[in-house]
């Protein structure tokens, strides 16, 4: 299965009132790099958003970004009654024993800081890094989703290009038969020189035979090119990740058809090389954007 390396992916995860948004960018890349911005309070779970990319996601440029658009932390402010009371009642004998006649007001009880207590809601990591599983899951679902159906794209036309490389290798073995009987005319024709001579150079006779032998046998690169297209649709079917395995494919069919380009010198067969070439080009140019 062909899968698209490029996606975008944003969604929403709820729960009480904690409202969590993820966006998740992935673009085309050699090897797998990952970028994670959380928040500050967030950032305790790089490496929980790293292995999570890490098991779904094996080549590409990875950008994700994490926001609490509402986060639940209600402070709540309280009064220590108890050193209140205390205050209370020392402002008061000072009011007497000085002989003032103002009575105690609560502004200046509440001059002394320390009868406050911030009661701040504890941060609930577990509960945290469960929303941020479920957040992942659902992004990563849902730009799964969206490069296996540009991958299916990919992977038709890439099939299409396939089928039509292996129609015209048919095309090339067949005109390579075909044109056995007419070098071998040409090989007798340039033995007949040679003899035409009082001497015989033998090894100018070994030297030619070896030459037009290995020109007209194009049989082998013809069978290693069948052997690549049909291991390139059984890699179709695999379920891992195959975009390296299909661009190292389209290398060696590349220096097959090169092969036989530079053994035959015949125009029919170099105008089929031509078209050979140009399709895989095209399929290198797509495996590029595949996992």
């Amino acid at each position: 299965m062909l899968k698209s390396m490029t996606g975008f992916a944003r969604v929403d995860y709820q729960k009480d009132n904690i409202t969590t948004t993820a966006e998740i960018k992935c673009l085309n890349g050699k090897q797998l790099d990952i970028n994670v911005r959380l928040p500050r309070e967030l950032q305790i779970f790089e490496m929980l958003v790293r292995e999570a990319v890490k098991s779904k996601i094996s080549r590409g440029s990875v950008t994700i970004n994490i926001n609490i658009e509402k986060y639940a932390d209600k402070a709540e402010f309280n009064i220590d009654m108890e050193k209140a009371k205390s205050i209370y009642e020392k402002l008061n004998k000072l009011r007497a024993d000085l002989k003032i006649k103002e009575v105690v007001k609560l502004e200046q009880i509440l001059v002394f800081s320390e009868l406050l207590k911030i009661e701040s809601t504890v941060f609930d990591e577990k509960m945290y890094a469960n929303i941020i599983r479920q957040l992942l899951n659902k992004g990563l679902l849902t730009l799964d989703q969206m490069r296996v159906n540009e991958g299916k794209n990919i992977e038709k036309d890439v099939l299409m290009r396939v089928k039509k490389i292996q129609q015209v290798v048919d095309k090339i073995r067949a005109k390579g038969l075909d044109r056995i009987p007419t070098e071998r005319e040409k090989y007798r024709q340039k033995i007949a020189q040679l003899f035409e001579g009082d001497e015989i150079d033998e090894q100018r006779i070994y030297m030619e035979m070896v030459i037009l032998s290995d020109k007209l046998d194009i049989s082998e690169e013809c069978v290693r090119l069948d052997s690549h297209i049909k291991y390139f649709f059984a890699s179709l079917k695999e379920k891992d990740s195959v975009g390296r395995k299909i661009n190292f494919l389209m290398q060696e069919m590349n220096r097959e058809i090169n092969t036989i380009g530079s053994k035959v010198n015949d125009a029919e067969i170099s105008q089929l090389v031509v078209v050979v070439k140009e399709e895989i080009e095209r399929i290198r140019e797509q495996i590029q954007n595949v996992e």
